[in-house]
């Protein structure tokens, strides 16, 4: 299980590289990602019920890491919630763990799944790539360190309008190749 682990590490970071911070998606990838701030995790869960006792697991070892260490943890989990509905819905069991263990308002989670579709956007919309990744993952913030990134960006709100026009304007195999075929 260590190889396949490393792999999908692998082809994780080389998403977060190609298309993350090489495509400028979020500026605040970058400075963690070059001084090794990112914890990456694979779940071996299946099922939901192991993936939310991870989760609890993760956001309390972020709690308890110092952010100088670990600032930020992506916890990729390829076996488990690849429909992307079953994963939306997830998404408020993981909001619910926050509150469970005390950290809402202290840590956050962000949402990356291979089939990410806004509500809003029809599934072929390149927009929907902002959030689209190789695997199903939920990504662990401290929000000191969310909110001391946006107070030092001119104007956030411009950094969703910026991904949208960025990803429409790319061919449609290049965007592809980018999110799908990050080895």
């Amino acid at each position: 299980m260590r190889a396949v682990s490393e792999a999908v590490i692998a082809r994780t970071v080389a998403w977060l590289e190609k298309a993350v911070i090489g495509l400028n998606l979020c500026p605040f990838a970058k400075p963690v990602h070059l001084r090794g701030q990112i914890r990456y995790v694979v779940s071996e869960a299946t099922g939901a019920k192991e993936l939310l006792r991870d989760l609890k697991r993760e956001l309390a070892a972020l709690q308890a890491t110092p952010a100088e260490q670990t600032d930020t943890t992506l916890l990729i989990h390829p076996r488990a919630l690849r429909d992307f509905f079953a994963y939306n819905d997830f998404l408020s069991d993981a909001d619910a763990a926050l509150e469970e263990l005390e950290l809402d308002g202290t840590l956050q989670i962000a949402s990356f799944h291979p089939d990410y579709c806004f509500a809003d956007a029809a599934t072929d919309d390149p927009a929907n790539y902002s959030n689209r990744s190789p695997y199903p993952m939920l990504h662990l913030l401290r929000e000191e360190s969310v909110t001391r990134a946006v107070d030092s960006f001119p104007d956030t709100s411009k950094i969703y309008e910026r991904n949208v026009k960025v990803l429409r304007e790319l061919p449609p195999p290049q965007l592809r190749a980018l999110f799908d075929d990050a080895d």
